[in-house]
């Protein structure tokens, strides 16, 4: 099952999908944490997202890039990716990263990460809505972060939106 979660800055969504991933999946789960700790802020809020899993029976592991190449011992009940905006900066901006192939090495991750977990919980974000115009590559990262979430949204079981804490679903499946 592919769980699709959105949302804006501080909106739920992180809390949100550990409650789905911990429902669907009472198991084994893995946390997929693709967060660079650049600066403070990063430190803290990587912090934060740890100690709301914590209990929750996940095994964390730091993965920025190259979704495609984790080694998974075993298959997991459940995996959450957290999170697809910052996996796709650090695709597009890292010297490792998959620069111009970022969508499609992304894509493939993804479908090589569902090939070894029975539920696969993805948080993503929403940039989309404040009708600002950026500079190019900036507006080229969020057209590949609005193409990525169409995509997983098509294939998706579930997609949710947390607006000010509260979850709304945009597409549920019959198992959802």
């Amino acid at each position: 099952m592919l769980l699709l979660i959105t949302g804006g800055a501080a909106s739920g969504k992180s809390a949100h999908a550990e409650r789905l991933l911990c429902s669907a999946a009472p198991g084994d789960k893995l946390y997929l944490a693709t967060m660079e700790p650049f600066g403070e802020a990063a430190r803290k809020r990587i912090e934060r997202h740890r100690a709301l899993r914590a209990g929750k029976g996940f095994h964390t592991a730091e993965r920025p890039l190259g979704l495609e190449a984790v080694a998974f011992e075993k298959s997991y009940d459940g995996v959450l990716l957290e999170d697809l905006g910052n996996l796709l900066a650090n695709e597009l901006f890292a010297p490792d990263g998959a620069g111009d192939r970022a969508e499609a090495a992304i894509l493939r991750g993804i479908d090589h990460v569902r090939a070894h977990c029975d539920t696969l919980a993805v948080v993503t974000d929403e940039i989309f809505s404040d009708g600002l115009a950026y500079p190019a590559e900036t507006m080229r990262y969020m057209h590949l972060l609005a193409r990525l979430n169409a995509a997983l949204a098509r294939r998706a079981d579930a997609v949710y939106e947390s607006v000010c804490g509260i979850l709304l679903p945009i597409k549920e499946g019959k198992d959802t």
